[in-house]
């Protein structure tokens, strides 16, 4: 229903023989004496029910699911040899499942079978303190991965750029923990290489509870650098040979540590400096005073010396960093938004509808016709030229073209379309179906209201998935159309899907707001 079907089922990852892929997607993963007891089988269900299967996504949804992969949904970017962005996206067809999207450049990934294999292998690693991926896309030179959405920011954000409190201390012990739980897991996973760990790849799920991204997983490119962060940051190693090795993520993680105990960017050289000359106090930040024992503090600090060894031998494994930090756990029981001031918020949904919306709301087919029968084309600027407009744009790469066959085509084009709106005038909806599906082939440059137009008449006809494919793609022709949403709420209805319809009226409803305001000049 609006994605392509898995293609990764047969790809052999380069790690495949290490995954145990029957295993519970959402595995402890950690010994039980180090760790509280594990989930409840009803909690493991839910964790298993909320995190879906990896799969191949086609590029139309989540085109679709990034409004176009707008700048307005950019959640951040990379300007590195290897640029990529991260958007913030919906996906219609899984229940309007926030989403976090990477977009590589183009150049990232040539192999695009590599692509896929590499990314399937992640997707087989499922952890409570991982932001899991959940799908990738590899459709000529796009190349995508889909991960769970992380609504409350980057350990980054939290640490050095808060608005209202310093993270406090309680909270930093606890990154270190579940950040110290995730790099364990991934051990007995045999993923040990991660990428360029710091505190851009923490972030925070709804709960506020602090998760390692998957994407670190994962380089920028399939030869690309493995770090982006400053040189002075970078392991010891990996200056010298280019290569990272399991030592190289306990490195990476102990100035993790470091950002926690300073809130601010320390250089590792710096730090140990301070440490060996038992400066303690000029390392910590100085908001924590009176939030910390001096010994859980010495602790860390201890800690991180050891992580950060310029030779690979001396640091620590990820077992004897989950039991330095498990100790220093003393408010389990507090709640991870409550400890960082996050509040519980409730999403105020917009409830004012115009007739299209409240005829989709109803399920009123007859209405929405004739809705969109005096709507016509009008919400697409220029539409009454566009089909003469795109043929002549293909005529103009095809140079070969005699007048009389460029006429021709144009005719053609346009028949197509009269037919079309006839038989959708008419209530023939198979006839309008086969007009509007041959004129969309004809056409350079898809029209939203002729996929509307079919979407509708595929709902007379009894076909509500193809509607909503049809819905998806009149979104993606105008990103911001409430009539898109409108007929993807229409089609979800018939499909069952209530709460998601709901989801679908709002957003149409909140667009159909924005735009009433531009147009009265707000």
């Amino acid at each position: 229903m609006g994605c392509l079907q898995s293609k990764t089922s047969n790809v052999q990852s380069p790690d495949d023989e290490s995954l145990q892929a029957d295993k519970p997607d959402l595995g402890n993963g950690d010994p039980a004496e180090q760790q509280p007891p594990p989930p409840s089988q009803q909690e493991q269900s839910q964790q298993q029910q909320h995190v879906p299967v990896f799969k191949e996504y086609g590029l139309a949804e989540l085109r679709a699911a990034t409004n176009g992969f707008s700048s307005d949904l950019i959640v951040s970017e990379s300007g590195e040899k290897a640029p990529n962005v991260v958007y913030r996206g919906k996906l219609f067809s899984d229940g309007n499942r926030l989403v976090a999207v990477k977009r590589f450049s183009k150049q990232s990934w040539p192999d695009a079978q590599q692509f896929v294999a590499e990314a399937a292998g992640v997707g087989k690693v499922r952890h409570r303190r991982m932001v899991n991926l959940i799908g990738c896309c590899a459709e000529g030179d796009e190349r995508l991965l889909v991960a769970e959405y992380m609504p409350n920011d980057t350990l980054s954000k939290h640490l050095f750029h808060w608005d209202k409190q310093p993270l406090p201390w309680e909270m930093r012990v606890r990154v270190a923990y579940f950040i110290a739980q995730a790099l364990e897991h991934l051990s007995l996973e045999n993923r040990k290489i991660y990428h360029d760990l710091n505190a851009y790849r923490v972030l925070f799920d709804e709960e506020g509870d602090p998760r390692l991204s998957s994407f670190g997983l994962m380089k920028n490119s399939r030869d690309g650098k493995s770090y982006s962060t400053n040189l002075a940051y970078t392991p010891p190693e990996f200056l010298r040979t280019g290569r990272v090795i399991p030592e190289s993520v306990i490195y990476s993680y102990g100035t993790v540590l470091l950002d926690l105990l300073s809130g601010k960017h320390i250089p590792p050289s710096h730090a140990l400096d301070l440490i060996r000359g038992k400066n303690m106090l000029m390392l910590m930040d100085s908001s924590l005073e009176g939030q910390y024992a001096n010994e859980d503090a010495t602790t860390l600090v201890e800690l991180a010396s050891k992580c950060l060894q310029s030779e690979a031998r001396d640091r620590p494994n990820t077992m004897f960093l989950l039991t330095a930090v498990t100790p220093l756990q003393k408010q389990k029981e507090v709640a991870s938004h409550v400890l960082m001031g996050l509040p519980k918020t409730t999403v105020v949904l917009p409830t004012m509808l115009s007739p299209l919306g409240k005829a989709c709301a109803r399920m009123d087919l007859t209405a929405v016709h004739d809705i969109l029968l005096k709507t016509g084309y009008k919400d697409e600027e220029g539409a009454e030229n566009e089909l003469f407009g795109n043929l002549c744009a293909n005529c103009v790469v095809n140079m070969k073209l005699s007048f009389q066959e460029w006429t021709q085509q144009v005719q053609d084009m346009l028949n197509t379309k009269k037919f079309g709106d006839i038989a959708f005038r008419d209530k023939d909806f198979k006839s309008a179906i086969e007009y509007y599906s041959k004129l969309v082939g004809m056409m350079s440059v898809p029209s939203a209201t002729v996929f509307a137009r079919r979407g509708l008449s595929y709902l007379m006809n009894g076909q509500p998935e193809l509607a909503l494919r049809d819905a998806m793609q009149a979104q993606v022709c105008m990103p911001e159309w409430p009539t898109a949403f409108y007929l993807q709420a229409l089609a979800l209805s018939k499909l069952g899907m209530e709460t998601d319809a709901q989801d679908m009226l709002n957003d149409g409803a909140a667009f159909e707001s924005k735009r009433q305001y531009n147009w009265r000049g707000g």
